[in-house]
């Protein structure tokens, strides 16, 4: 079935062979589309072997890790003979660290104790200034209240 706004390439007056005449132009327009050849060069420059390989700094890099690991070699084996032997000197310093003001630090831990364990000894023992029957007392006259200003006044369910 065709489109009804079909635009046919050549006019003629059979349907049939005009729909197949632009069937095969439309498919050899495909093909050379897909066969051009484009005008910008997009393919990769050439690389050249004697331009990647830098010899000088591969080199160069070689010397250096060499020195790197003779180095490491040495402080191992230093690190080693430390390890097997004791070592000549000892230079612990085994001494506590004294305190220009540790008395008065503890006598004031001390103080602050004793005054804490003095308020909490006042909490225990304080009675509560309210009273739950007051308050239910009071909730119930606000009750009463509410239900005698209301316009529409709740039905108590006992």
């Amino acid at each position: 079935m065709q489109h009804l706004l079909y635009q046919p390439l050549l006019l003629n007056g059979n349907k049939y062979l005009q729909q197949k005449w632009d069937k095969a132009s439309y498919e050899m327009h495909l093909r050379k589309v897909k066969s051009a050849k484009p005008t910008i060069d997009t393919t990769a420059p050439k690389t050249y072997g004697h331009l990647a390989l830098k010899m000088k700094k591969q080199k160069f890099e070689e010397q250096s890790m060499s020195k790197i690991q003779r180095e490491n070699n040495m402080l191992l084996e230093k690190i080693s003979h430390i390890m097997r032997t004791t070592g000549r000197i000892d230079n612990r310093n085994d001494y506590e660290k004294k305190s220009l003001c540790r008395e008065m630090q503890q006598q004031e831990l001390l103080r602050i104790t004793q005054e804490n364990q003095l308020i909490l000894l006042r909490l225990t023992q304080c009675q509560p200034h309210y009273s739950v029957k007051d308050w239910h007392e009071d909730w119930l006259k606000t009750i009463k209240l509410m239900e005698s200003i209301a316009r529409y006044p709740r039905r108590v369910s006992d």
